[in-house]
C-alpha cells in the first residue's frame, strides 16, 4: 500500500472535486486523522480519515445545482463562435415555478456552473449544471453507474438481431459499451436506459444497426426526471433530491 494524494482521495471519496480539495487545502479546511493539512500535494495512506472544517461544508451547501430542459439549437459545453450555449437561458425569467423554490436566483449562481453529462446539439430535454464538484464526478465519472434515461425518434430499417446488439454487443472506437435496456416505445420511438455518456454514443449506436435518429430527448439521469419542466425553462435541485 502506498501513500496517495489527499486531494486525489478526497475525490475518490466523493467529499468534493480535486480542485476544491486543493481549494480547501489552501485554506486550512482539510484535517486528516484530525491534523490539519495545508501543503498543496500532501499525501495520506488510504486507509486515513479525512475531515472537512465546518466552513469548507458551508461552502459545498452554497452551492447550486441546476436542472435545464435543454432545447435543440442549444451547446450544454463550452460554446464556438456562433453556437448558443445552455447557460444563457438560466435567467430569473426562465425560472420554473420560482414561488416553489427555497432558493432565489443569483448572479453568482452562474458562477464556475458546468454541464455534468453533455447533450449535444441536437438534442434535448435534462441538463444538469452543477457548481457542485461531487455531483459532477458523481453522474459523468468513468465508474459512474447512474442511469441516463433516453427517448429517441428513429428511421430505417433494423437489422436482424439489431435490438439484442443494441442492448448488448456494440463497440465504439474499439471499446465495447456496457449492457444497455433498449426496447421499442412504439413503431418509430425507442427507449435507452445506459450509464455511459461517449461522445454521440446513442446515435452511433443506431447507426450501427441500420437507424437514424431523428429526434432525442433525455428524460431521467438517475433519480431526477424531466417531468413537465417545460423547454428552455429551469429550476434548481431541491435540498432533498438526489440523484443516487
Amino acid at each position: 500500500m502506498e501513500k496517495v494524494r489527499i486531494s486525489k482521495l478526497m475525490a475518490q471519496r466523493g467529499m468534493c472535486s480535486r480542485r476544491e480539495a486543493d481549494a480547501f487545502i489552501e485554506r486550512g479546511w482539510v484535517r486528516v486523522d484530525g491534523v490539519v493539512v495545508s501543503e498543496l500535494g500532501s499525501k495520506a495512506w488510504p486507509n486515513q480519515k479525512i475531515t472537512l472544517h465546518k466552513q469548507a461544508r458551508q461552502r459545498q451547501t452554497e452551492r447550486v445545482t441546476i436542472i435545464l430542459n435543454k432545447p435543440v439549437g442549444f451547446v450544454s459545453g463550452q460554446p464556438e463562435k456562433g453556437y448558443k450555449p445552455a447557460t444563457r437561458l438560466i435567467t430569473p425569467e426562465n425560472q420554473y415555478r420560482p414561488e416553489r423554490s427555497a432558493r432565489r436566483f443569483q448572479p453568482g449562481h452562474l458562477r464556475g456552473l458546468a454541464a455534468a453529462g453533455r447533450l449535444d446539439i441536437d438534442s434535448q430535454g435534462l441538463l444538469v449544471l452543477t457548481q457542485d464538484g461531487r455531483i459532477a464526478r458523481q453522474l459523468i465519472d468513468a465508474h459512474s453507474d447512474i442511469e441516463k434515461e433516453y427517448l429517441v425518434r428513429v428511421t430505417g430499417k433494423l437489422i436482424p438481431q439489431g435490438l439484442a446488439l443494441l442492448n448488448h454487443g456494440l463497440s465504439l472506437d474499439g471499446k465495447p459499451l456496457k449492457p444497455a435496456h433498449v426496447d421499442w416505445q412504439n413503431e418509430d420511438q425507442l427507449r435507452f436506459i445506459i450509464q455511459e455518456g461517449r461522445k454521440r454514443q446513442i446515435r452511433r449506436m443506431c447507426e450501427r444497426v441500420g437507424l437514424k435518429v431523428v429526434g432525442l430527448k433525455r428524460v431521467r439521469m438517475g433519480r431526477i426526471v424531466l417531468g413537465d419542466l417545460p423547454p428552455g425553462k429551469w429550476r434548481y435541485l431541491g435540498e432533498g433530491e438526489r440523484f443516487a
